[in-house]
């Protein structure tokens, strides 16, 4: 079989209608995309993750997400994933990854096309503007910027020098001769600057003050944006102000790759847990806490929890402080009855975890678009609805969520428990 590009690309034609009829392709941004072609900026061998029900048609198991793909030995298959709403990890273990079978972490990739479409939409950029593309990646986006803006307005920075140089000489076979930097982005590019727009494309711990710094009164910066609570992001849109502070929402949910100086070293569960605590009740259920999963990360500063299931079958989730050794395990022997809360330490974090999730019920249940972020010197603070309605102060809201909420902290007991 020819390792050539198919005669047609019909899956192409199709993906641009449906980010169209979607609505995450502007209709401004057509022509950018029928010119700048993804398949362009992929590798020869690439691991495409691909959605459990796709792989189940192929006969792949749903617990294997990531599949590997070369387009030497089947072109077909390769173009179709790359012609596909789907992202594709092109490096691993930060490039320590050998061999065709999928690695350990994905460390740099191909995000789904929808979401850089969308992130685009929300730029808000336009012929002449300079950007900085933070995360070069394939080199795609700075591709798409460059198309739109014209190359010697974009500059686009990478960590990695394999992923750099790849990324400017794909860009330099289409003829887009962007400034390819090898640096650690979250310091920006003061060579550049100042700049009009910038575009993070990995996930964000903390808001660089570098980026501020080197941005134009009035500039945007779209980046997704989270906490350790968990892997889930959402992108805000940030208007920087004369003051050098910025402001603006979320605007979509996702989930990126993060920075690697953003990147968890996780607890220790035996420098945490050093006795059992007798338990507690909750009457807070799994799915429920799962649903406030978002508004939870951004009220209760500095914890992260992790959901699994214990060998008796039970759900169960653990929290870990990141200031201290406090902690919290919540165990749901019974289907839809209480919970088994265990907590310990000077932070009582299932009370704010608790208090968090009753505060998000009483505003209604808010998604990530009704959330924002406003960044000072000081740090990044959360609000909803409002840059007015913080959850509380610069960088952490409140040490217990509890207090900032107005809620008691401690969780009522189920209906019926006594």
């Amino acid at each position: 079989m020819s390792a050539t590009a198919p005669q047609e690309r019909p899956g192409r034609a199709e993906l641009g209608r449906c980010l169209i009829a979607s609505g995450a392709l502007r209709s401004d941004w057509a022509p950018t995309f029928a010119a700048v072609d993804r398949a362009a900026f992929l590798p020869d061998v690439m691991w495409p993750f691909v959605p459990a029900e796709r792989l189940r048609r192929h006969g792949g198991m749903p617990s294997d997400r990531a599949v590997t793909v070369d387009r030497r030995t089947d072109p077909v298959q390769w173009y179709g994933y790359a012609d596909s709403d789907i992202s594709i990890v092109t490096q691993w273990d930060d490039g320590r990854h050998r061999g065709h079978r999928p690695g350990t972490v994905p460390t740099s990739s191909s995000s789904q096309p929808s979401v850089v479409h969308r992130m685009l939409g929300a730029l808000d950029v336009e012929a002449g503007m300079t950007v900085l593309d933070a995360g070069t990646g394939t080199g795609e986006t700075a591709g798409l910027l460059a198309h739109r803006c014209g190359a010697r307005n974009v500059t686009t920075v990478d960590v990695d020098p394999t992923v750099s140089a790849d990324a400017r000489e794909r860009l330099r076979r289409q003829g887009l001769y962007v400034d390819a930097v090898i640096g650690d982005a979250l310091g920006g590019h003061p060579a550049g600057a100042p700049y009009d727009r910038l575009l993070c494309t990995f996930g964000v711990r903390a808001v660089p003050a570098a980026w501020l710094g080197q941005m134009r009164a009035g500039g945007v910066i779209v980046m997704p944006y989270g906490t350790h609570y968990g892997n889930r992001d959402a992108v805000a849109r940030l208007t920087v102000h004369p003051d050098g502070t910025a402001s603006g929402p979320f605007v979509i949910p996702v989930e990126f790759m993060k920075a690697r100086a953003h990147r968890l070293q996780w607890p220790d569960a035996e420098e945490y847990v050093t006795s059992w605590p007798a338990p507690a009740r909750t009457g807070i259920q799994p799915a429920q806490l799962a649903d406030a999963t978002f508004a939870i990360s951004h009220a209760v500063p500095d914890i992260v929890h992790a959901a699994h299931t214990d060998p008796d079958g039970a759900p169960a989730a653990w929290f870990y402080s990141l200031t201290d050794r406090s902690w919290a395990a919540v165990r749901w022997p019974d289907a839809d009855g209480a919970g088994e809360v265990y907590q310990q330490g000077e932070r009582r974090v299932w009370d704010a975890v608790a208090a968090a999730y009753g505060w998000w019920e009483r505003q209604g249940r808010p998604g990530p678009e009704r959330f924002g972020l406003t960044v000072t010197p000081e740090g990044a603070a959360p609000w909803l609805d409002s840059p007015d309605n913080l959850l509380g102060g610069p960088v952490g809201v409140a040490e217990n969520a509890a207090v900032f909420l107005g809620s008691r902290a401690c969780d009522p007991p189920p209906p019926g428990a006594g």
